[in-house]
């Protein structure tokens, strides 16, 4: 009888019980690995109703993708859905490598069980909106792709150098280097690197570094206007850049995986 008294008085101060639970999370469903088509439907359904989304937990199915579909830009997903103030929990389906660079990102692997599915017959009106908004806006729009700019190969040092404005719809990605860019940069042009960005002019569109998930990868720019900044994945739109740092010379690195702007 005492042990069984002392076992209730026990279990009454535990610190914590660890339970499994079913949770309702809206899925994000891609159906290709086109971001841009992703970024533009799921901006205008976020205009739309910015607060439905905020601090809302996605995650990612990848189980529709095209066999064969390659690599997913995690990093960039990721950080356009933290631009929109979802928070990305999770990935579901994909192959080994796309769940590898997820979990890079810090991305948990779910099973089926995890995420109701699309067409659940017993769910409510208003859980088939939710659903919609979350999944139906990642179908690729039906848009002309992106420019790309056409600046050299990475140097044998893993560098690349561009001496030339990088303008709207471009795109310049350093794939296992550092990226310079000595002119300026406009607004809806796109920088990425798996290492450091450094920009000798006004940086007016976005810049992504450390796309490979390196934390150590750092942005350096002579003016910042960026629309939008992120290191590994961590990222920061320009309606979060505090006025002070606008239009100044600043690096921008991590520090305990918080993204820090400072003045050079």
């Amino acid at each position: 009888m005492a042990v069984n008294q002392h076992k209730s008085v026990a279990e009454a101060h535990r610190p914590f019980e660890l339970k499994a639970a079913n949770f309702t999370l809206p899925i994000l469903r891609l159906f290709d690995n086109n971001v841009e088509a992703v970024a533009a439907r799921l901006g205008a359904k976020v205009e739309k109703a910015p607060d439905f989304f905020r601090n809302t937990p996605v995650v990612i199915d990848l189980g529709m993708l095209p066999p064969g579909s390659g690599a997913i830009e995690f990093p960039l997903l990721v950080g356009l859905l933290r631009g929109y103030g979802m928070i990305p929990f999770g990935v579901r389906g994909g192959d080994k490598e796309q769940n590898t660079a997820a979990e890079a990102l810090e991305l948990a692997i779910l099973r089926e069980s995890y995420v109701r599915r699309g067409n659940g017959g017993d769910e409510s009106k208003g859980g088939d909106e939710r659903e919609t908004a979350a999944e139906d806006e990642s179908r690729p729009a039906a848009s002309e792709p992106a420019q790309t700019a056409a600046p050299p190969r990475l140097s044998s040092q893993g560098f690349m150098l561009v001496k030339r404005p990088v303008r709207s719809g471009q795109r310049v990605y350093a794939s296992g280097g550092d990226l310079t860019i000595t002119a300026p940069v406009s607004s809806g042009a796109e920088l990425m690197a798996d290492g450091n960005i450094h920009v000798y002019g006004p940086l007016r569109g976005r810049a992504l570094a450390g796309m490979n998930g390196n934390l150590e990868a750092c942005i350096f720019c002579q003016d910042l206007q960026a629309e939008l900044v992120s290191i590994a994945g961590h990222y920061r739109v320009s309606e979060h850049i505090p006025i002070e740092l606008r239009g100044v010379p600043v690096q921008i690195f991590l520090d305990q995986k918080i993204l820090r702007i400072e003045k050079l």
